[in-house]
């Protein structure tokens, strides 16, 4: 099923080719589930007092990026979903960093951010799991670019994999 899923070069900017290459030799779906338990892994060794912490001025606090990756999650999800119903519009962009500022993600409990990754992953592996595979090559437009619907299923745990492994390398040495 993963040949299916990878896109091809002009499927998609080259702003997401990091995304796309990261996770281009790794199942798919099962990446949407196992980074689950990434992310229970990371924030249970963090906790709740260290989820709060920053590696730098300036940056993201733990829960911050939990934050982060679910709304991109969820953006990308009905991005895909768009696509695969056959949306001719172009699909809005977004600014993280404007949608992080409006939200307040350090004031929710982790357990609760932690929760809401499990469910927005479980509910795109069942979106996925429903589309026909035929539908994966079909093209739309996002934030102003073309983009496939197997594109974005793999920008999705790419983007992920990207904040996971900032969370592995920065902040986790928070608690060392």
């Amino acid at each position: 099923m993963n040949e299916l899923i990878l896109p091809q070069e002009g499927e998609y900017v080259a702003f997401y080719k990091g995304y796309i290459a990261a996770v281009a030799e790794k199942d798919i779906m099962g990446l949407y589930l196992s980074q689950i338990e990434e992310v229970k892994e990371i924030f249970g060794q963090l906790g709740e007092e260290k989820s709060m912490l920053a590696y730098a001025p300036g940056k993201w606090t733990g829960k911050e990026v939990l934050g982060h990756m679910i709304d991109t999650d969820r953006i990308f999800a009905y991005r895909a979903l768009c696509i695969a119903r056959g949306e001719k519009g172009p699909l809005p962009g977004f600014d993280q960093d404007e949608y992080l500022a409006a939200a307040a993600f350090n004031d929710l409990p982790l357990g609760q951010l932690v929760r809401d990754f499990e469910l927005s992953r479980n509910a795109i592996t069942s979106m996925v799991r429903s589309l026909d595979p035929k539908l994966y090559t079909q093209m739309g437009n996002a934030n102003g670019n073309p983009v496939s619907l197997r594109a974005i299923l793999t920008m999705i745990p790419g983007h992920a994999h990207h904040h996971l492994r900032i969370l592995q390398e920065r902040y986790l040495s928070l608690i060392a």
